[in-house]
């Protein structure tokens, strides 16, 4: 079985900018994102994504309570 790939902080910002139809640059890294319009639904896609790519195990409600990129990265692992 192939390792999966490396999980990085832009990879985060990018996936998030996709389930929110914006622009990955317009995606702060330190700011909440429900701010910016992440709902439950949107986390949840998040979640199955980044189980299934990168092999993550960080549950639904470890990345609801602090929706932030920054943190996120630092929970899943994820490289700069």
């Amino acid at each position: 079985m192939a390792a999966h790939p490396t999980l990085t902080v832009e990879q985060i910002r990018a996936d998030v900018a996709d389930v929110l139809g914006e622009d990955p640059q317009d995606i702060p890294v330190d700011e909440n994102l429900v701010d910016y319009g992440l709902d439950s639904m949107r986390i949840m896609t998040l979640v199955e994504r980044w189980r299934r790519d990168h092999g993550t195990t960080a549950s639904f409600v470890d990345l609801a309570e602090k929706p932030a990129v920054e943190a996120w990265a630092a929970l899943l692992g994820a490289v700069s």
